[in-house]
């Protein structure tokens, strides 16, 4: 299929529907049928499983618990830099945040407002400042981790689109990750208050943080907003925050400084959680 019939059919294709579907199946503990999903799965996209904490496909009880696995002590080392790559999959863009905009492929770029849900005032304290974009393909862990030590101010829903968040798609549809449903979290850490964004996609059937648990579904249909400024919720460096059940993308945002991207970075480079990300 051409990259551009691939983009068309996404804006007529019932996306909602078909990731309601996949959810539900996903979530199934169906036996046979589960692990035939699974073993399928594991040959068709070539994962890793002796990285996997349960490395036998047999031990999974539901498509989902194989796909949020843990991994094995030890097999993502964290590195000694300022900021570590908070997920495996590759990169899709990084760079500087101009006039407001986030880069998102040649031709494409986006505002940080409407990445944020229209929060202006709080778009404005990464302007100059850096962003990184990392896409996770099927066959990547999928949970999420800390960049850095931080403490949770608050965290916000945003009902959206859900378009396929892969390079083809990136490439041919405007605006993605701010029309793509999204879950967006703001830490205040050493470097500053950022943010780390949960963007939805096609059959991603839902997003999880390790404080509330599974964000959606329900999908609201409108923005949902919580405040934990009174509470002091704590992550260290490395530490999990959130995963993916079925495969999408994050975005990162830093404010205005000194921070400097690992040299060996670049567009669809393949990164894996703990490496260097910037110093």
């Amino acid at each position: 299929m051409s990259e551009r019939l691939f983009v068309l059919l996404q804006h007529v294709l019932p996306k909602l529907a078909i990731t309601r579907l996949f959810g539900f199946v996903a979530s199934l503990q169906a036996g046979k049928l589960t692990q035939w999903l699974i073993r399928d799965f594991i040959a068709r996209y070539q994962v890793n499983m002796a990285e996997a904490a349960a490395s036998d496909p047999a031990s999974y009880t539901s498509f989902n618990e194989f796909f949020t696995r843990a991994l094995k002590p030890g097999v993502r080392p964290l590195a000694g830099s300022r900021l570590l790559c908070p997920v495996d999959g590759a990169i899709s863009q990084f760079g500087r945040i101009e006039s407001g905009q986030i880069f998102q492929a040649k031709g494409r770029s986006y505002s940080t407002s409407a990445l944020l849900a229209g929060d202006a005032k709080l778009a404005q304290q990464f302007e100059h400042g850096q962003f990184a974009t990392i896409y996770l393909s099927p066959r990547d862990y999928h949970r999420i981790h800390m960049p850095c030590a931080g403490r949770l101010l608050q965290m916000t829903y945003v009902p959206g689109e859900l378009y396929s968040v892969n390079p083809a798609t990136a490439r041919g549809v405007d605006a993605l990750f701010a029309r793509n449903e999204r879950v967006v979290c703001l830490f205040d850490s050493p470097e500053g208050q950022f943010v780390l964004v949960l963007v939805g996609a096609t059959i991603v059937g839902s997003m999880a943080t390790v404080w509330h648990g599974v964000v959606n579904p329900p999908r609201p249909g409108k923005i949902v907003h919580w405040d934990y400024q009174d509470q002091d919720i704590r992550l260290q460096k490395g530490e999990e925050m959130g995963r993916f059940l079925l495969g999408s993308t994050v975005v990162l945002l830093f404010p205005h400084g000194d921070l400097r991207f690992n040299p060996a970075w670049a567009p669809a480079r393949a990164v894996r959680m703990g490496e260097t990300m910037a110093d």
